[in-house]
């Protein structure tokens, strides 16, 4: 029989309905014929009383002096619950389970506490479980260091358990299970006509992940591309199929006639400010290497960088933007900066070589009156950056200049 991994988040698991819907999808595979590994994150989002941010609250109401190391051990408990709680509702309608944590199933991790990176996956005890016809559920987000502390992921690190499950066991496919019905053209909340994508290709994906959108973490769709793992984001809380993210050769499963679109999306990302610092002729490699390493050694990650012989322009995040300044002024430059700003991405695998592009993200705000204050590009990205009181109607002229409604 194939595998299939599922994973379900939070708010799947927050309350009872919830929970009879993550029933009804294990029943429906488990009736396909697959062997299944569920993935689960803590129940539920901060306040209620087994989430992870409630039980960092527990830390800092007691001095918020806990070690690392220690913090990832009062995370890892979220999860724990979660997957004996759906254990025990699996036991009860008579399908046979087991929970493993993520050091019994596999993962071994360096000791980065609170963001670990996976080291290896060790699918021994997974498998000896499936061969007994068990529901194997794994508590998401941990791992173990190889001297068998517990370390977590960091954000998405569930989505990044479930695709490096996916990976090692080489998985038919990695479904994961959200709140929404799958990967939109832009945000709902601000386009109110974004259309669901039947598909979308890993690098589409990553990239929407990466400047906004918050449906998959941007490593979980790294690792299931490099492995080529077929994955579904879709609803707990419906039967439809949602969106399939795999290479663009797969669309062909899902599609009917020709594939052919040059943008896939519109994401964006607020709250930054951009950092000029003019670099004096003759000494603009020195004064460039000054700037970036200044940051580097401060830890305040840059981004949306244009470096040209006369200047360094850049992005950070407003709450690092004082800090950047000080810095900055310490080394005896005089940064500009403009706060308040948002990058509003333009994303599809289709960009690469097509003429004209920018001139229609121009067009579009330009006619909407939104002034461009940088702009840069990938094989299959353009980013511009705007005001953060245009940042709404930018990713709505755009959306509407490519036509992602239809």
């Amino acid at each position: 029989m194939g595998i299939l991994v599922q994973k379900f988040g939070g708010t799947s698991l927050s309350t009872p309905l919830a929970r009879e819907h993550v029933i009804r999808h294990v029943k429906r595979e488990l009736a396909s014929g697959f062997s299944l590994v569920v993935v689960v994150s803590a129940m539920g989002r901060k306040g209620e009383p087994y989430a992870t941010d409630t039980l960092l609250d527990l830390a800092v109401q007691s001095g918020n002096s806990l070690p690392d190391r220690e913090r990832d051990m009062l995370m890892c408990c979220g999860e724990i619950i979660s997957a004996a709680n759906l254990c025990g509702l699996l036991e009860q309608e008579g399908i046979r389970s087991t929970v493993l944590t993520g050091a019994q199933a596999g993962f071994l991790t360096d000791n980065s506490y609170g963001n670990a990176r996976i080291l290896d996956v060790r699918t021994e005890r997974i498998l000896r479980e499936l061969r007994e016809h068990k529901v194997v559920i794994v508590t998401g987000f941990q791992g173990q260091t190889e001297a068998g502390d517990f370390t977590t992921l960091g954000r998405g690190g569930s989505d990044t358990s479930a695709t490096a499950l996916g990976a090692a066991l080489r998985a038919d496919m990695v479904d994961i299970y959200t709140d929404v019905d799958g990967i939109l053209t832009a945000d709902p909340r601000i386009v109110e006509d974004a259309k669901q994508l039947t598909y979308v290709s890993y690098t589409e994906i990553c990239n929407m992940a990466y400047q906004g959108a918050k449906v998959i973490h941007p490593r979980a769709v790294e690792i299931a591309m490099q492995a080529q793992i077929p994955v579904r984001v879709r609803s707990t809380f419906s039967e439809a199929e949602g969106t399939l993210v795999t290479h663009p050769e797969g669309f062909s499963d899902v599609s009917h006639g020709v594939v052919d679109r040059f943008v896939t999306g519109i994401a964006y990302v607020s709250n930054i400010t951009q950092i000029s610092v003019e670099c004096p002729e003759g000494n603009g490699t020195g004064v460039q290497l000054q700037i970036f390493k200044s940051m580097a050694d401060n830890e305040i990650s840059v981004d949306f960088i244009n470096v040209t012989p006369s200047e360094a322009l850049y992005t950070v995040n407003d709450d690092k933007s004082e800090q950047a300044i000080a810095v900055l002024q310490e080394l005896g430059l005089r940064p500009k900066s403009l706060s308040g700003c948002a990058k509003v991405s333009v994303i599809g695998g289709g960009i690469n070589g097509v003429p004209g592009i920018m001139a229609r993200i121009v067009e579009a705000l330009s006619s909407q009156n939104i002034q461009i204050l940088q702009s840069a590009d990938s094989n299959t990205t353009i980013w511009v950056l705007v005001k953060k009181e245009d940042m709404v109607q930018s990713v709505r002229a755009l959306h509407t200049k490519f036509e992602l409604h239809r």
